[in-house]
């Protein structure tokens, strides 16, 4: 962040304080002289009336000598203390001017180091006519954006974005997704570039809990795709891309296995690289996230299903707990979210026939076990609390409040009825 450089103060005012202190510190050095002299008058003038007293006999000549010497003496000492007091006070009048011009050069050449450093720090713009295709992820921080800038030529320093983020308290305001940057930009003018959305070009964002449906409907409209050709690949039943871009535990289905976070589509022009750019990295999160290759696609339906469930991620792990439960005890799992995936409607528009109908093989009210596939792309956090779940006992949970996510837990059937009935007053009055 650059500051600009201070206004210049006035040196008469500076001149005027220096002068002020001195005038003040002259009036008290004359008072005490002026005190010490009226006391050498006293004891002289002591010393006079013991002479004229009629009751003191005359002083003797030589005593009358002394006392004028003594005068005399006295005198020329206040005289030289006043002229030392004066010559300082001259002294420390001229240091207080003195000291400021110092200062006042120190600062100044302070700030042309700043300014001479930040320059060293930042391009001056406006970047060379070489462009580079830039993606900031999906939880991306600041530091890591700028790092990536230094690497990619675009910004001179890590530095130089940091300051100028934080000069345009920028930080929340920065955008997920492709942006078209310039080798050699001053930093603060990526700044205003990757803040605006509007300046997001060829970037597929792959959010938490995005269904494959959306997201293939998304890629088709950025890189001009046909729609068919996703579908070749993605129909289970003609097991297209199952076997050249799918991990073979997946079971042909590509459900559950994009992974969330951007994707610079611009350019490509096969559904199948757009497809493997967002599997690739599914795997690889996996594998970074610790999950057996074995338990993939288990792992990803569970946290589908607790990602769906509740809309606050620090639930994730309850829920997680209740599936291991309910699997345990040979429960169905009883889960809306499969049932309204299967059905192809949300959770809140499910019907009575739609809850009984064991034709959905997403079912879970009526199918024991897990459903077939996963039932969106679930986020990091989701699969991280499938895999270290909370501990309970829990085989029920109820959300209360659709509003601000509020839900309950319980083993007991009795507080499970209390809690659906609390949800539908909520409902009602909504």
């Amino acid at each position: 962040m650059f500051d600009a450089e201070p206004q210049t103060e006035p040196q008469t005012e500076q001149h005027t304080d220096a002068q002020t202190t001195g005038s003040h510190q002259l009036a008290q050095a004359f008072a005490e002289h002026t005190a010490q002299g009226s006391q050498l008058d006293a004891d002289i003038h002591a010393d006079m009336r013991a002479q004229s007293s009629p009751a003191a006999p005359p002083l003797p000549p030589k005593r009358r000598r002394q006392v004028r010497a003594e005068r005399k003496r006295r005198r020329r000492k206040k005289q030289m203390r006043v002229l030392i007091i004066l010559i300082v006070l001259a002294l420390i009048a001229g240091a207080g001017v003195g000291g400021y011009q110092v200062l006042r050069s120190l600062r100044h050449a302070n700030v042309a180091a700043q300014t001479k450093e930040s320059a060293t720090l930042d391009y001056p713009g406006p970047g060379t006519a070489e462009t580079v295709d830039f993606t900031i992820e999906e939880g991306e921080g600041v530091s890591s954006v700028a790092q990536k800038l230094v690497d990619a030529g675009v910004v001179r320093t890590a530095g130089a974005f940091t300051n100028a983020v934080d000069a345009a308290n920028a930080a929340q305001r920065i955008q997920v997704g492709t942006f078209e940057l310039k080798k050699q930009m001053a930093a603060a003018d990526v700044v205003t570039i990757v803040t605006d959305p509007s300046k997001i070009t060829g970037s597929l964002v792959v959010k938490s809990g995005e269904k494959m449906a959306d997201v293939i409907s998304a890629a088709v409209k950025l890189t001009g795709i046909a729609q068919s050709d996703f579908d070749a690949l993605t129909n289970a039943s003609t097991n297209g891309g199952a076997t050249t871009i799918l991990p073979a535990v997946a079971g042909g289905q590509f459900e559950g296995w994009f992974e969330p976070g951007t994707y610079n589509v611009k350019g490509m022009t096969s559904a199948a690289d757009v497809l493997k750019a967002m599997v690739d990295k599914r795997v690889a999160k996996l594998q970074e996230l610790g999950v057996p290759e074995d338990q993939y696609e288990t792992v990803l339906i569970k946290s589908s299903i607790a990602e769906a469930e509740v809309n606050k991620d620090e639930y994730y792990g309850k829920v997680a707990r209740v599936i291991e439960n309910r699997l345990a005890q040979n429960i169905a799992l009883g889960m809306d979210s499969t049932i309204a995936y299967g059905a192809g409607v949300i959770a809140r528009d499910l019907t009575v026939s739609q809850l009984n109908d064991a034709n959905n093989a997403y079912n879970t009210r009526i199918h024991t076990g897990l459903p077939p596939t996963p039932i969106s792309n679930p986020g990091d956090k989701a699969i991280q609390a499938v895999m270290n779940p909370e501990s309970g006992d829990w085989i029920y949970f109820v959300t209360v409040n659709l509003d601000t996510g509020e839900t309950k837990f319980t083993a007991s059937q009795s507080e499970f009825e209390q809690y659906s009935k609390e949800y539908q007053d909520w409902e009602a009055s909504h």
